[in-house]
């Protein structure tokens, strides 16, 4: 949240699988007021369309469980809210396979504002052992790893351009 705040920018979650964990753990951080805009937990299937402007071919096609799906929730949550950056999570915790994909099946996006390193979007995909509480867990640090990772490049990206390093 800190390279949030020193830039002034804000974030916007979309959960699937982790159920309002992503935001749980970025509210309790001191101060998340300045740059958490806040979230959309869409756990059914049909919010994924209505709430976060899922593409419905998409999520017929490939289900819910999908990298797609995960970039598009992730622009959807960072339009829909007014914020600078977006992330998102969506996978099967188990204990059944969903949509044709087995538990431990996820994928984490973020989603960052035009001309970022993550402007059209970044998908990570991950297949995690363990039972439900594990995946989801790891799920969170995940999806975190992967915007600080964004984050951190944006910034060194911003840096660089302004030495005059292009």
């Amino acid at each position: 949240m800190g390279l949030l705040a020193e830039r002034d920018e804000t974030l916007a979650v979309a959960e699937s699988l982790t159920g309002g964990l992503v935001a749980a753990e970025l509210t309790a951080v001191p101060g998340a007021s300045r740059t958490f805009r806040g979230s959309v937990t869409a756990y059914a299937t049909p919010l994924k369309r209505d709430l976060l402007d899922v593409d419905a071919g998409l999520l017929e096609r490939r289900g819910a469980v999908d990298a797609d799906v995960a970039l598009q929730m992730a622009r959807g949550v960072r339009s829909r809210l007014g914020a600078c950056w977006g992330a998102a999570t969506t996978g099967v915790a188990g204990p059944e396979p969903q949509d044709g994909q087995p538990v431990g099946t996820v994928f984490v996006a973020v989603w960052g504002p035009p001309g970022s390193t993550a402007g059209t979007g970044k998908v990570a995909a991950l297949r995690l052992n363990g039972d439900r509480a594990e995946i989801r867990r790891e799920s969170v640090r995940s999806v975190l790893e992967l915007l600080m990772g964004e984050l951190s490049e944006n910034a060194r990206a911003k840096d660089t351009e302004q030495n005059g390093e292009n």
